[in-house]
């Protein structure tokens, strides 16, 4: 026969509801107590029942994590320590990846804001419109978006940006392109604000060019335009725009970083094993996704009436410059 929680109460010598507890709000629950009911319910092989204390609770204890593409190597470190996270809390994951299309991104939160007690949105594509009505449904964590009234987890790419420029002025560009991300992307309109007027200061022309594709297709396609422009250093939108960027130059007889340097952001696998190694932003994806579901499991806690963060916390992540192979003084004419 199953173990149940009565079993569990009688061997620890506990009420049934002290428990309950120790799985559901172990917060509650006396350290000592508490290690108690836990050794006595691994030795009888107890597992609550998730759907049992759903209905009890009102909560599920599962989160969504809707992600843009998850084929993106920016994505699966945050994706693996928001799990983490969350296991440590209690909580299952639910990943979904919207495949960079708002609409999709906006009927899988409609779906799984029924079978969560909040969701992680990261660099969603809707409207900011969209997402203030949808919030009314689930609590939202959202992650590089600013949104008014809404918790935030923003990494600062707009100081790696500005990093970024500073270092190619200093090796003698005049000269520079941005290649933007999608419209309407957040993290694209950083970088451009901040590289703009990183450029302005250092007396650089800077070209934006886009928007582009967050992919390597996008860079590939871009490299014709980079290659017209003449500019000798390109800041991409992350680093698989900079390896498609780099192969498109290629082809068109141009070396990487003989003739153009190249400067990606998310300081991503591929980049690093690519030849020649990519200078890129660091991106602390890791850090935001354990960010993000502390504060997410702080805004469902607070709209169960215990206390949860301020109305608009933002939280905002430091970001940096490492520079590798792709960038290089500037060659004389």
């Amino acid at each position: 026969m199953a173990v149940t929680i009565r079993d569990v109460a009688r061997e620890s010598g506990v009420h049934v509801s002290t428990v309950s507890r120790t799985f559901s709000a172990p917060h509650l629950v006396n350290a000592e107590t508490r290690t108690r009911v836990l050794a006595v319910a691994e030795g009888l092989g107890y597992r609550p029942n998730r759907a049992a204390r759903a209905l009890t609770t009102g909560r599920t204890h599962n989160l969504g994590l809707i992600v843009a593409d998850i084929a993106n190597p920016f994505f699966p470190p945050l994706i693996k320590a928001a799990q983490a996270q969350a296991r440590e809390r209690d909580y299952h994951v639910f990943v979904a990846d919207t495949d960079e299309d708002p609409l999709l991104e906006q009927e899988l939160i409609e779906t799984l804001c029924k079978q969560v007690d909040g969701v992680l949105l990261c660099s969603p594509r809707l409207s900011n419109r969209v997402i203030e009505r949808l919030r009314a449904q689930v609590p939202f964590v959202v992650v590089n978006r600013r949104l008014k009234g809404l918790t935030t987890v923003l990494m600062d790419v707009g100081q790696g940006a500005r990093a970024a420029v500073e270092h190619v002025a200093g090796l003698g560009h005049r000269r520079m392109a941005l290649l933007s991300g999608p419209a309407g992307s957040w993290t694209s309109g950083e970088m451009r604000q901040a590289a703009t007027d990183t450029a302005a200061e250092h007396h650089m022309e800077l070209s934006v060019l886009g928007p582009n594709e967050p992919t390597e297709h996008g860079g590939l396609a871009a490299a014709g335009a980079v290659a017209a422009s003449g500019v000798t250093a390109v800041l991409c939108y992350n680093d698989l725009v900079a390896l498609g960027l780099i192969e498109g130059l290629r082809q068109r007889g141009l070396g990487v970083p003989d003739d153009v340097s190249v400067i990606g952001v998310d300081d991503s696998l591929p980049g690093r094993l690519s030849r020649p190694k990519l200078t890129t932003i660091t991106m602390p994806t890791a850090a935001a996704g354990r960010m993000a579901v502390d504060l997410l499991l702080a805004t469902i806690s607070g709209s169960a009436g215990t206390a949860g963060p301020a109305p608009h916390t933002t939280a905002r992540l430091e970001t940096g410059l490492v520079i590798r192979e792709s960038t290089q003084r500037v060659s004389s004419p």
